[in-house]
């Protein structure tokens, strides 16, 4: 069995984007044990840059805040799965500052082989995921992740916008993943 941790990072509670990850790891609990860390209830400090994490002992930010939970988690996945609303064709600043905070070695000594992508956004523009896919595969590459898949919902801004199909969208891709 896989272990899967979802970094969800709506701050919309119940919304669309916890839906869609409340689907999700319904389909993935088949095959895995999965966490859902919400990002929101952590207090994470953004990352300043300073490097300082590159000599500290075991890799640790000098920040004394939650991500020290959230490094633990990571270190124990096969499979992250990114899970945001769409703002401003970026994903959410709760999840972004987490995401930067994995500017440290410490993330060499994971064990994550698979990424996947939930991401759910009011407009139905035909390029509003683009900026963050190329992200995505960015890390992909650099990284030498294999893709776990991605669902793409447009049109939602409303709490329970997203739809029973799109439900089972994110259903079928937790599904798909076979544990490590």
């Amino acid at each position: 069995m896989g272990k899967i941790v979802v970094l969800a990072g709506s701050p919309r509670k119940n919304g669309n984007t916890d839906r869609l990850v409340e689907a999700f790891a319904k389909g993935a609990e088949k095959n895995n044990t999965v966490e859902v860390i919400s990002v929101s209830d952590h207090n994470v400090k953004p990352c300043i840059g300073c490097n300082s994490c590159f000599e500290r002992d075991e890799n640790r930010c000098f920040q004394d805040d939650d991500m020290t939970e959230i490094y633990e988690k990571l270190n124990e996945a096969d499979t992250l799965i990114i899970a945001s609303p769409v703002y401003f064709y970026g994903i959410s600043a709760q999840l972004k500052a987490v995401i930067d905070r994995l500017h440290t070695p410490m993330r060499n000594r994971f064990h994550i082989k698979k990424l996947g992508l939930i991401l759910v956004g009011a407009a139905e523009l035909p390029e509003l995921f683009d900026a963050i896919i190329t992200e995505y595969r960015l890390i992909l590459s650099f990284f030498k992740l294999e893709d776990a898949g991605m669902v793409l919902i447009r049109g939602a801004k409303e709490k329970g916008d997203v739809k029973d199909e799109d439900l089972n969208k994110a259903f079928i891709l937790g599904e798909s993943i076979k544990g490590l």
